[in-house]
C-alpha cells in the first residue's frame, strides 16, 4: 500500500535530490584535474600565439638586447621541462640543451613542434602524478618547495613569457589572441 505523502514533503524530498544533484555536478575537480585542465588550456592559449605570429615575425628583436619572439617561446619551453621533470620525477628529455641557442627550432613550423612537445610533457607529467606526489618536497636551487608549489612557479613561468609575446605580436602588425582565462 503506499500512503499519499503531503505536497510539502514531496517539495522537501525533490528539492533535497535537486539540491545534491547539483552539489555534484558542481564537486570541485581534483588539483590534478585542475591542474591537467590548466595546462591543457594553456597549450592551446600558446598556440594560437604561435599561429598569429607572421614566419617573418618568428626572429623579431623589439630592441636587440632581448630575446627574440622564437627565443622567449624557446625559453618557455625550455623551462616547461625543467620543471616538469623536477614535479614528476621524469628525466628531462631535453636537459643539457639549450634550446633558445638551437638554429633549427627558429623556423615557424619547428618552434611550433618544440613548444607543443614541451606542454605535452608537462601535461604527461602532472596526469602521471598523484595528489600525494604533489605534497612532497623538492629544492629548486637554493630553495625547497613542494611540488605543487614547482608545478604552480612553472605556470606563473610560462604566462609571464606568453605575455611578453603579446608586444612581438603588436609590433608585427597583428591583434594578438583573447584572453583564454576559461
Amino acid at each position: 500500500m503506499i500512503t499519499k505523502l503531503p505536497v510539502r514533503v514531496l517539495l522537501a524530498l525533490v528539492s533535497l535530490l535537486w539540491a545534491f544533484s547539483a552539489a555534484q555536478a558542481a564537486a570541485p575537480m581534483t588539483t590534478i584535474a585542475q591542474m591537467t585542465a590548466d595546462w591543457q588550456r594553456a597549450k592551446e592559449y600558446t598556440k594560437e600565439y604561435l599561429d598569429v605570429m607572421p614566419e617573418d615575425g618568428v626572429n623579431y628583436k623589439p630592441t636587440p638586447e632581448i630575446r627574440s619572439f622564437a627565443e622567449q617561446m624557446l625559453h618557455l619551453t625550455a623551462a616547461n621541462y625543467n620543471f616538469g621533470a623536477l614535479a614528476s620525477g621524469k628525466p628531462n628529455p631535453m636537459q643539457g640543451k639549450k634550446l633558445e641557442e638551437m638554429s633549427e627550432l627558429k623556423t615557424k613550423a619547428a618552434l611550433t613542434k618544440a613548444v607543443m612537445d614541451s606542454y605535452d610533457f608537462m601535461i604527461d607529467a602532472v596526469k602521471g602524478m598523484t595528489e600525494a606526489q604533489l605534497a612532497e618536497s623538492v629544492k629548486m636551487g637554493p630553495r625547497e618547495m613542494t611540488k605543487e608549489v614547482v608545478l604552480a612557479k612553472a605556470f606563473e613561468h610560462q604566462t609571464h613569457h606568453r605575455g611578453q609575446c603579446t608586444i612581438y605580436i603588436r609590433m608585427k602588425g597583428v591583434k594578438p589572441p583573447n584572453e583564454k582565462l576559461f
